[in-house]
């Protein structure tokens, strides 16, 4: 194809953005950048039944916030890019966004005059035809065909009709919706899906569908043609789910005289026991996962590999987003459905958190201690850059999430509560304990100011230690961490400082007495 590649994203404003919605924006977007086309947000809100205040602006900021900015389309005012690009409109239905690009509206609300011609044409054409049915005999008729062990589908009963009668029911106020008129002499329906091949469905089993309902609103099946169609887009690529509509749009393409985009249609997302990934099981939403301390980076990193692997023998698993735009290809995205495992995005997020400065992790990490009561009652010498800088420090290693940042060691900003019954290391009696408390008060108190450094600090309690390291070290860890699992008593000192290690070792000393 020798247009540029134009793709869209096209969420309805109907909840949280979705992890399996996040993979079908970032298939999008990784191979709009990968082409150097263009990645469009779309906004389908025409099913008015299930639309969410405010969803439409968390789906926007959500994207926005992981880094997939659209090229055009929908995006929030308070983007810093909107200042950077010519701004098309701003939008009648949501004061929040603004629209970016020359193919707008991009929100479906504000383009049902575009849609009511479109479906005209195709009624003049004899493609569709306006259906009368009553709900009541559309639901007979399901029962019927069901209790055949047919397939449920509508009977074409008012395809019939002439355009005098229709003129004349649509006259007295008689609803009607707009149906696709299938030709059932059509035959086989054949399409090319990059992701399964070609696929073959016969006429015969698609259904006449509704394109206009009752209420002037359009489906998507007929919104969604007629908008990728004027928006020129020319790759579809969209959930599984969609799949069985597909002939249904290619038939609308035909019945337009377009050129219908190459199609790709991705596999499910699954929990472990390899049943469908929904909100009824958990965490779904982009917004759970960032809440919880998991980094944009990380969750894109793990997503792009539900479905697709880079190929060739490569074992590089940590891409940045760029990097991933360069490798991926729709070669390598599998037709089987992809296990959402939370081990392998914990190792992803760790990963990257290991990466970190010091710097950047405690900046991103500050927000979720701000949330801690520990850390709020804090004294306010630690919480300065410095002290928190320590604490990121010895604790980034084993850290998972930014949410569990301190949680390990809240010992670092609270005084710790000291059983006198930990304090032994493996039977050794509280006189060999406090006498090895008493030895590591002694060669601590000596320490200069500047031989207080995590490094030195180690050296001085190792070389202390000698052969018998649990004999010493492990007392002197429970008095300053108060707890059986901590990070080495160097590294506690040397985040707390001199004055509360010697504190520490002081009280625990009183409680053996």
């Amino acid at each position: 194809m020798t247009s540029p590649i134009r793709v869209r994203f096209a969420p309805s404003p109907t909840g949280y953005l979705h992890v399996g919605g996040l993979r079908t924006a970032l298939y999008n977007y990784l191979f709009a950048k990968k082409h150097q086309g263009a990645f469009i947000l779309r906004i389908e809100d025409t099913d008015r039944d299930r639309f969410l205040d405010g969803a439409l602006e968390s789906l926007v900021r959500s994207l926005e916030g992981i880094g997939l900015v659209p090229t055009e389309g929908v995006m929030l005012l308070e983007d810093p890019n909107i200042s950077e690009r010519a701004v098309s409109r701003h939008s009648d239905t949501y004061p929040g966004v603004s629209e970016v690009g020359s193919h707008g509206p991009y929100i479906q609300s504000e383009r049902l005059h575009i849609y009511r011609k479109y479906a005209e044409k195709l009624i003049a054409s004899g493609h569709a035809y306006r259906c009368f049915c009553s709900r009541e005999r559309l639901d007979l008729l399901r029962e019927k065909q069901t209790a055949n062990h047919e397939a449920p589908k509508y009977d074409k009963l008012c395809a019939s009709l002439s355009s005098e009668e229709v003129a004349d029911r649509i006259a007295a106020g008689e609803p009607s919706v707009v149906r696709l008129n299938v030709p059932r002499e059509r035959g086989d329906i054949v399409f090319h899906d990059l992701v399964r091949g070609d696929v073959c469905i016969h006429a015969n089993n698609v259904d006449d569908q509704i394109l206009v309902k009752t209420d002037g609103y359009p489906t998507y099946h007929l919104a969604s043609v007629v908008d990728d169609h004027l928006m020129e887009v020319t790759h579809v690529i969209r959930g599984e789910e969609w799949l069985p509509s597909t002939p249904k749009h290619v038939l609308l393409y035909e019945a337009f005289g377009w050129e219908p985009p190459i199609f790709a249609h991705l596999t499910l997302l699954l929990n472990p026991d390899k049943s469908k990934l929904s909100k009824r099981q958990g965490d779904v939403a982009v917004e759970d996962y960032l809440s919880k301390g998991y980094l944009p980076e990380a969750l894109i990193n793990f997503v792009a590999f539900l479905g697709w692997n880079p190929g060739q023998g490569s074992t590089k698993e940590v891409f940045s987003l760029s990097e991933l735009a360069e490798a991926f290809d729709f070669a390598q995205v599998n037709k089987a459905g992809a296990v959402f495992d939370t081990r392998k995005l914990d190792w992803l997020n760790a990963q990257y958190i290991k990466a970190m400065t010091v710097e950047e992790l405690t900046r991103k990490a500050l927000p979720f201690l701000r949330q801690k009561t520990y850390f709020v009652s804090a004294p306010d010498e630690r919480k300065t850059d410095d002290y928190l800088h320590r604490v990121v420090t010895i604790g980034q290693e084993r850290l998972t999430v930014l949410s569990a940042i301190g949680d390990e060691h809240t010992f670092l900003f609270t005084e710790p509560d000291v059983d006198p019954s930990l304090l032994p290391w493996k039977g050794n009696s509280p006189e060999e304990t406090a006498e090895a408390l008493e030895n590591a008060k002694r060669i601590l108190t000596d320490v200069t100011d500047s031989d207080w450094t995590r490094e030195r600090l180690g050296e001085i309690l190792l070389e202390a230690a000698g052969e018998k390291r649990g004999d010493f070290l492990w007392p002197l860890r429970v008095a300053l961490s108060g707890a059986k699992q901590s990070p080495p008593p160097q590294d506690i000192a040397w985040v707390i400082g001199k004055t509360y290690t010697l504190s520490r070792i002081s009280s625990a000393l009183e409680s053996l007495t």
